[in-house]
Parts: structure tokens; C-alpha cells; sequence
């Protein structure tokens, strides 16, 4: 749970000693290594980390007969970033450890959501909060001040005369140096590039980020790095022609850089950032999903074209990713038991899978679906509508019909041909560390269409908390704006249909504003429901946690191991193979090979040690697995909540269809329902379309309610 809420309800002393431990650890995590890693960067340009840092730790870890010139950046940029994601392991471990839950918040956070007010809402980055701001200034400050000074202390050197000596213009000289130190400047983005896109990343949680949420900086990140290397690549192209040397572009040097291998990896960048233009993405989204599988030839050239001293900067964040890639792709190996499938009219989907009890995840997690009779490389990602604490052997996702693929799903599940079974797979849930939104003393979410399937998540959390734990719980308001009264099904999945946790929301105070646009009168669209029961097959297996539930501690260990692994394997290579060659003999090993090496142990270390932890954690978890392969429920109910005529029996106290009213033919007034709302915190989640949530977060950060804490949840991949 988030650390900066006050504890209501009854905490064992133990738990205080884990949020100890586990502030400690991450105040020395964030603020000591990171903080290191930082300084490193910006003394990395400077003629001090250049002329007296790199001899004297060249001279220490450069001389290793088993790692050679590459143990001093491993020494450097590698270890720290390891050391941060298996610490990180242990800080969400022990989190897991804390079950108590808390309900108001204190002053020192109420000071730091103020700077995750929103500061900019339109514009190329987006919505960005004060602190992502921030951030981002640092960072293009960070690239400034790094290109800047490399510019000043390479053209120093440059004069007349050095030019003259090696037949050149001093502006022609300058080029070449210039074309250099954007190279330079662009691994600085490489090396950040893939943290962002590790879904079970342990750093992010460290700094109160969730894979979902970052996509955005892999993007800022991304643009700047294909605009660096574009502008290295151009201006080497320029100087070349321009020097009489345009034979370099297709020279594969055996030692130093390779010219025609970061060609190959820029003409990849190049194609994959394409691709990415928002136009072409929300039109022709499997060319854009498709493309992005060009990172690998990118990352491989790339690796060739610098070597693996230098390339080995970038080394932590794509290796961290590559263990979290194998991992995703092991659980998409098993064929996920999909229990049923609710068909709702306007093109919308439940999916209901089985799951392991063990299985624990947080609201507003996100699970990737694949069908093979539909595609098979194509992985979509959807909002978790389940609650593991009500439901737990089940799962469910909600699919609406807005694109080629789940259109196509639609049209399978909804033919009365439909076969008694569909293969699918899944990935995930992936989802936030801490349940964050309990410190409002109001919660008002406003979704559009299918953005309203995180708020299901929300609210069944509410539920859940309000029977079990009988505290006091922030007053919610589901504002939900719909375009056909057909869509108005959706709200029969607020409540969940059949769980083996009985719950009362007798505590829980909701208010369902619901708005029709496009139609002035209800539709009755009761008998468009239908509901699917899939038989099972042996080898179908219920969704679970791909490494158990001490998932943070087997992935802890693997980073370990395979990154072990690793040393040792290019340790041995180079001790017994490389070493003699480059000192026993006039030769110089060549290195697109020790690149080739130093790759396939990476890959082999990390299959290693993620394959033999999937399998024993395989083992370990068949007793749990067994027991839910013959599940068997209740068919689901048909539509409730709109029809007024009929009272829900779960609620004992109020009904949810009291608590909602329909507006045909208008749409919210957003800036009067928000001013309208009460508290000292009032948390304001806003859903769906990029408008809407643009309109919500001018509305809190015009600064007229001082009481409004926003968030967006955003579904652009």
C-alpha cells in the first residue's frame, strides 16, 4: 500500500519494522546509487571524468585478464543498476507482507500531490504532472549540458594546424567530432530506453511508477533517440562525402566501430520510429505492432557497430528487459483456461478465465490477451474488471469491439457456430505496487466507452474493503458517458456475479451519473445477452503467477543468477580464448565475435536461470493448480442495473439502481459536476477518450480547487 497514508485500522508491530526496512531501503536505493549513476552521467562529458577517472579505473578493472577493457563499464554502469533491481526485488517482497490497509493521508502527502498536478495538458508530451516536468527538464538538461561539453572540450583540439595534418577543413573536422558526441549523447537515451517497457520491472516501483504508466516516457525517450542517431548517422553520410571517404559507409571494421552495422541499425530505428506516428498506429495498428519486433536487428547491429565496452552503458536496462521478455514469453507458452464469455450489445466482451487462488494483483492491473485463431503474434492489453479478494478463482477482462482484431473476436464469439472452446493465452495482470486512491475523502472517476473497466476494478476494491475491514471508505461518484443505450450493460459488471467472499456495500457510498449521447430515449437490449461456457481441455492451465507467489524474490534470483551466469560465461571466454589471442600472438580478436559471444551468454544465462525457476515454481504450484481445473459456476445474470424495475439482491441496503441515473441525449457538465464536490481530498481518475481526459485535467489544474488530485489512466500503447 502507498507509505504515505496514515494507518486506521489495526497494524501488528512487525509491519511497522518491514515499512521501516523497506523506507530505508528505498531512500538508499533512489539517493545513494541512483544519485551515484546520475553523477556519472553528468561527469561523463568532462575533460576530469575523462583525463583522471577513466585511466585510474581503466587501470584497475581494464587490466582483468578475465574481462579486459569491458570490466570497467561493467564495474561502473552495470553493477549499480543490478544492485538497484534486486534490492528493488526485496523492497516489493516485504510489501506483500504488509495485508493492513490505510484510509487517510497525512500532510506531508497532500504537499507532494501538488506536484502531481497536472502542468501541461495540451501539447506534444500530453498531460504531464509537475513532477514529470521536472524530470523531463532534467533530462534534457542532462543532454545539453552533456553535448554541449563534449562540443566545447572536441573542438578545442581542433585547429588549423591538427586539421592540416590529417587533410582536412577545420569545419570539416569539426563535423566528424560533431557527428561523434551525438552518437555519444544518443546511448545516453538507449541506456533509459527500456526500463519503461519492462511490465515486471522492480525499479519503477521504486519511484512510485507502473509499466502502464511510463509508456509515455518510453515515447519521449524514444523520439530523442531516433532524432540523436539520425543526426549522428546524417552528418557522418555529410562528412564522407564531403572528405572523399564515402567507401566507409560499407566497411565492417574487425576491431573498433563498424560502419555498415550502425547503418543496419539505423535503417531498423528508422523503419520502427515510422511506424510509431499516432496516425499510422491508431489506423494500422498491427503494421505498428508489428515493426516494433525491428528492435531486435536494431539492438543486435547496434551491439556490432560499438562493440560491447561501449555498448555496455546501455547494457542494465536491456538486460533487465530481456529477463522480463523471457518471463512473458514462458506464461504465454500455456494455454489459459477461458470458463466463459459474456456477450453485451454494442460490440463488448467479458472474458472469464480461471485462476490460481494464489494469484494477487491490484486494481486497474492490466492483462495482455492473445488468441491464435485470430493472430498469432498479436498481444492486446486490457484493464482487469475482477478482484482477486472477491473472486478468486476467477479473472475477467472487458473487451470492447473498436478495432480489426476485436471485431474479429467478437464476430467468432457471438456466431451461433461459435465451437465449444477457444485457445487462448494470456500475460500478466500487471498492475501498481500500492493502492494509492484510499487517501481521498471523495473519488469522483469519469470514464468514456470502455474507460470505465479500471473503475470496475476500483469499485470492487471498495466493495471488498468495505465487508471486510467495516472502515471508513472515500464517497464515490462514477461519472460514465456512453454513446448508445445499448452500451449501458457495462454497468452490470460493477458488481461482481458470482463469488465465493459474500460482501455487503452497506458502507460504500456511490453515485452512478450515466450519460447517453447519441440517444434521447432507453432501448431495450435485454435480449441481445448471451452468455458462452467453454469446455475444458486437460492441457489448459488457470492463470497464475508465472514464478509463484514469492514472484519478487524468484525474480530477484534470477537477475542474480543469470547476470552471474553471464560473468562467468564471458570470463572463461575471455580468460582461455580472447586474452591468448590478443596477447600471445600479433592478432587481434575481432569484435563483431566477441560481440556475438558476449550476446549469446547473455541470452543463454538468462533462459538458464528464468526456464529452471518457471519449472520449479511449476512444480511446487501442480497441488493448486489441480484443484481448480474442474471449476465450476453459476451462468452469469442477465442485465440489472439500468432496468429500474428490478432490485438487486446484494444489496441489502440500497440498491445500485437507485443509485443511478440515466441522461439520454446530453453529456456531463464536468466542470460543474467537479466543483461541485466536497472534502479536503477530493482524488479526480479520468478514463478513456484523449479529449475528455484533457477536458478533466484542465478542469483540476485550473487551480479554482485547490481540494482536486488528478490522475489519468491511459489506454494509448
Amino acid at each position: 500500500m502507498d507509505s504515505n497514508v496514515v494507518v486506521r485500522s489495526s497494524s501488528p508491530p512487525s509491519h511497522e519494522g518491514i515499512r521501516m526496512v523497506r523506507t530505508a531501503i528505498r531512500l538508499f536505493l533512489v539517493l545513494v546509487v541512483f544519485g551515484g549513476c546520475v553523477l556519472i552521467y553528468v561527469m561523463m562529458p568532462t575533460n576530469t571524468y575523462r583525463q583522471i577517472w577513466l585511466p585510474r579505473i581503466r587501470a584497475e578493472a581494464g587490466s582483468s585478464t578475465y574481462f579486459g577493457a569491458q570490466g570497467s563499464t561493467l564495474l561502473f554502469y552495470t553493477f549499480p543498476i543490478m544492485f538497484i533491481a534486486v534490492m528493488g526485488c526485496v523492497y516489493l517482497h516485504l510489501g506483500k507482507k504488509i495485508t493492513d490497509y490505510k484510509i487517510e493521508s497525512d500532510g506531508k502527502t497532500n504537499r507532494i500531490a501538488v506536484w502531481k498536478q497536472p502542468m501541461l495538458v495540451k501539447g506534444p508530451l500530453g498531460i504531464v504532472s509537475g513532477i514529470e516536468l521536472t524530470f523531463f527538464i532534467m533530462f534534457i538538461a542532462l543532454l545539453i549540458w552533456s553535448i554541449s561539453t563534449y562540443l566545447t572540450n572536441g573542438f578545442k583540439i581542433i585547429t588549423p594546424q591538427s586539421a592540416a595534418k590529417s587533410h582536412e577543413k577545420v569545419w570539416e573536422a569539426k563535423l566528424e567530432s560533431a557527428s561523434l558526441r551525438l552518437g555519444v549523447v544518443g546511448n545516453i537515451c538507449l541506456s533509459l530506453l527500456f526500463f519503461p517497457v519492462a511490465r515486471g520491472s522492480s525499479i519503477l516501483p521504486l519511484f512510485g511508477l507502473t509499466s502502464e504508466a511510463s509508456i509515455k516516457y518510453h515515447i519521449w525517450v524514444g523520439n530523442i533517440l531516433m532524432v540523436l542517431f539520425t543526426a549522428h548517422g546524417t552528418c557522418y553520410i555529410i562528412y564522407w562525402a564531403v572528405t572523399d571517404q564515402i567507401s566507409q559507409m560499407i566497411k565492417w571494421e574487425k576491431t573498433g566501430i563498424s560502419n555498415i552495422a550502425g547503418e543496419l541499425a539505423l535503417l531498423s530505428g528508422l523503419a520502427l520510429w515510422v511506424a510509431t506516428i499516432p496516425r499510422i498506429r491508431r489506423k494500422m495498428f498491427e503494421l505498428f505492432f508489428y515493426t516494433h519486433y525491428l528492435y531486435i536487428p536494431f539492438m543486435v547491429f547496434f551491439i556490432f557497430h560499438v562493440g560491447v565496452g561501449y555498448a555496455g552503458i546501455m547494457l542494465p536496462g536491456f538486460f533487465l528487459f530481456m529477463v522480463d521478455r523471457y518471463l512473458r514469453f514462458l506464461q504465454s507458452e500455456r494455454r489459459a483456461r477461458l470458463v466463459s464469455a459474456r456477450i453485451l450489445p454494442g460490440e463488448s466482451l467479458e472474458l472469464n478465465f480461471a485462476k490460481s487462488p494464489g494469484l494477487k494483483y491490484n486494481p486497474t492491473s492490466v492483462m495482455f490477451i492473445n488468441v491464435p485463431s485470430i493472430s498469432k503474434l498479436q498481444w492486446h492489453p486490457y484493464t482487469v474488471t475482477s478482484n482477486s479478494n472477491l473472486e478468486p478463482e476467477k479473472i475477467s477482462v472487458v473487451i470492447k469491439g473498436e478495432g480489426s482484431w476485436t471485431r474479429k473476436l467478437y464476430q467468432v464469439l457471438s456466431s451461433p457456430s461459435t465451437s465449444a472452446r477457444i485457445e487462448a493465452a494470456v500475460e500478466g495482470p500487471y498492475g501498481p505496487d500500492a493502492t494509492h486512491f484510499l487517501r481521498h475523502d471523495n473519488l469522483v472517476l469519469v470514464s468514456g466507452g470502455s474507460g470505465i473497466t479500471p473503475f470496475i476494478s476500483i469499485i470492487r476494491e471498495l466493495i471488498f474493503m468495505s465487508t471486510a475491514f467495516q472502515s471508513k471508505l472515500p464517497k464515490v461518484t462514477l461519472i460514465c458517458a456512453f454513446k448508445h443505450s445499448s452500451d449501458l450493460t457495462m454497468l452490470d459488471l460493477i458488481l461482481p456475479m458470482s463469488t465465493t467472499t459474500p460482501y455487503d456495500i452497506s458502507n460504500l457510498q456511490i453515485q452512478i451519473e450515466t450519460y447517453v449521447t447519441r440517444d434521447t430515449q432507453p432501448k431495450d437490449n435485454s435480449m441481445n445477452l448471451r452468455s458462452i461456457w467453454f469446455k475444458p481441455l486437460a492441457t489448459d492451465e488457470p492463470v497464475s503467477a508465472i514464478l509463484g507467489p514469492n514472484h519478487w524474490l524468484w525474480l530477484g534470483l534470477i537477475i542474480t543468477s543469470s547476470f552471474m551466469m553471464f560473468l562467468i560465461l564471458i570470463g572463461i571466454v575471455t580468460r582461455y580464448y580472447i586474452f591468448p589471442i590478443d596477447h600471445n600472438s600479433n592478432k587481434i580478436f575481432s569484435s563483431p565475435l566477441r560481440a556475438l559471444f558476449n550476446m549469446l551468454a547473455i541470452c543463454m544465462s538468462i533462459a538458464a536461470t528464468a526456464s529452471a525457476a518457471m519449472l520449479w515454481n511449476k512444480g511446487s504450484n501442480a497441488k493448486e493448480l489441480k484443484q481448480v481445473q474442474h471449476i465450476e459456476a453459476s451462468p452469469p445474470r442477465g442485465s440489472e442495473v439500468y432496468n429500474a424495475e428490478r432490485e438487486l439482491e446484494s444489496l441489502p441496503q440500497q440498491s445500485l439502481v437507485q443509485a443511478t441515473n440515466v441522461h439520454y441525449g446530453q453529456r456531463p457538465d464536468l466542470k460543474r459536476i467537479l466543483f461541485e464536490c466536497k472534502g479536503s481530498s477530493v482524488g479526480v481518475l479520468a478514463s478513456g477518450p484523449k479529449k475528455m481526459r484533457h477536458e478533466v485535467a484542465t478542469i483540476c489544474s485550473s487551480g479554482l480547487a485547490e481540494n482536486m488530485h488528478f490522475e489519468s489512466i491511459s489506454f494509448s500503447w
